[in-house]
């Protein structure tokens, strides 16, 4: 990628638990491109919000973005590029005895049996893990253990100060220092959460926002999302 003629400056809306990944790779991209990229990070139901009320030249953001009618709307016609995906896990603290989650009916007892767990219930994430609670049959009980984080990156820190007997989130975001995977969700309740990227109908930098996509998917870019525990498209 060589650097353009006229430099543009990129406003981006991402997924939260795309922090590390992309601000590993925005210098990267910056320098071989020369435009400048301005990220906003948020939750699902923010990022929601912004696309339908901001102006911006670019989206990376899970896939339930897109099934909002609205903010749909505001991107150009066609297929988006999915970017990364990653499953769900569970951290407890460094050093603990981690619970057996093998199973559906484990993983269950170990959620009854711990005292808190932290994640983000307002996010495309915490919507799954609620979902999953209930497929379980303990939503209720669930509700007085939930501590909230702020954050994607808030839930690690959680749990290793032991504020929280068990984070659940993306397995990628719980790789974190004071904490250990406890693994992954067993069985049918795994899933990967996709992240996906799309020009916005109204940016006025589309040529540049369209460079940022295609070097996301280029082998440089995939071992940066490979190393900080993504899954490359």
């Amino acid at each position: 990628m060589t650097a353009p003629s006229i430099a543009a400056g990129l406003k981006l809306l991402a997924g939260g638990s795309l922090t590390g990944p992309l601000n590993a790779l925005a210098p990267l991209f910056e320098r071989a491109s020369g435009h400048k990229l301005s990220i906003h990070f948020d939750s699902t139901p923010n990022l929601i919000k912004q696309a339908t009320s901001e102006p911006f030249d670019v989206a990376i953001v899970p896939v339930d973005v897109f099934k909002n009618a609205d903010a749909k709307a505001k991107f150009v016609a066609g297929p988006t590029t999915d970017i990364a995906r990653v499953g769900y896990s569970i951290a407890v603290k460094a050093g603990v005895p981690k619970p057996d989650i093998g199973t559906p009916a484990a993983f269950k007892k170990a959620l009854l049996k711990t005292p808190s767990v932290a994640f983000l219930p307002e996010s495309a994430v915490g919507a799954y893990i609620l979902k999953v609670f209930e497929r379980l049959g303990i939503a209720e009980a669930m509700k007085a253990k939930t501590k909230v984080a702020a954050t994607p990156s808030a839930i690690a820190p959680m749990v290793a100060k032991g504020e929280a007997g068990l984070g659940i989130f993306l397995t990628n975001v719980l790789t974190a220092p004071g904490v250990d995977i406890a693994g992954p969700f067993p069985g049918e309740l795994q899933q990967d959460l996709v992240f996906t990227a799309s020009v916005t109908a109204a940016s006025t930098n589309a040529a540049a926002a369209k460079a940022l996509i295609d070097y996301l998917r280029s082998p440089e870019a995939k071992a940066v999302i490979a190393a900080k525990g993504m899954t490359a498209g």
